[in-house]
């Protein structure tokens, strides 16, 4: 079985699902957090593939995107990077990655490695489901998911096209923009959710904005799953250890909170 599908089994918890670019600080830095990450209650780790052109992020994983290439850092890195993690840990690995990196290793390549190395899921926020069937075919035979991202303004068709196709969980991006931490969450947010949750029984994860325990619970209280990414990789710049650990407890704790 897929490591991601049963965190979302029946009678489960709120999944907290951590954002981390792979290969920043540093290497060894990454190696080093993924199982802290797991170890303070993270029930998936997304390892952002660094890329010099990452359309989706905002300025602080761009930032984090081009100091893991300048120190390196490759798809094939990555992929080394998953077998050594898969040493220390079984948490859930997803990979964040745009197209451009997985076209050009090849895609039956990419498949077949992803699944050997033990990586459970692939994301890539510019590759629509339409796109998609060739790659997904791959990962599917090598047990990994092709999980799918649906925006606010995604119309119906595309809606149902995403939860056919999406494996492990559907990404719901709680705003039209980029990543980065916000001071507040869009007002549409439940409605949007509840608008996806009419047409699949997945488990739906929002993530982009969500910086605050606060903000953690207000999603929790509709979705399935919190996706924090962009805060994270803030306190591991500034080497916070303490901070970090503190800031992914009061995640948790807010997750975990009574009526939730």
């Amino acid at each position: 079985m897929n490591r991601i599908d049963p965190v979302f089994g029946p009678s489960r918890r709120k999944a907290l699902v951590a954002y981390v670019t792979a290969g920043y600080p540093s290497f060894e830095r990454t190696l080093e957090i993924v199982p802290r990450l797991a170890s303070l209650g993270c029930d998936i780790i997304e390892l952002g593939i660094p890329f010099s052109d990452p359309l989706a992020d905002g300025i602080t994983i761009q930032e984090a995107s081009h100091a893991a290439l300048a120190k390196g850092a490759t798809l094939e890195a990555c992929l080394d990077m998953v077998c050594q993690l898969r040493r220390k840990s079984q948490v859930p690995l997803v990979f964040m990655s745009y197209f451009n990196p997985v076209l050009s290793y090849g895609l039956k390549r990419f498949a077949r490695r992803s699944g050997g190395v033990g990586l459970d899921g692939v994301i890539i926020p510019d590759l629509p489901p339409e796109e998609g069937i060739e790659l997904q075919g791959h990962l599917k035979q090598h047990g990994v998911h092709m999980i799918y991202l649906l925006a606010p303004n995604s119309p119906a068709r595309r809606i149902s096209l995403v939860a056919k196709r999406s494996g492990g969980f559907i990404y719901l991006v709680s705003l039209i923009g980029v990543t980065g931490a916000r001071t507040r969450l869009p007002a549409g947010l439940e409605s949007f959710v509840a608008r996806v949750r009419k047409r699949t029984d997945r488990p739906l994860c929002v993530g982009f904005g969500i910086s605050t325990p606060e903000e953690a619970a207000r999603v929790a209280r509709v979705a399935d799953g919190v996706i924090v990414g962009s805060r994270l990789v803030q306190l591991l710049a500034r080497d916070m250890a303490e901070s970090l650990a503190s800031f992914v407890t009061s995640l948790r704790q807010a997750l975990d909170s009574p009526g939730l």
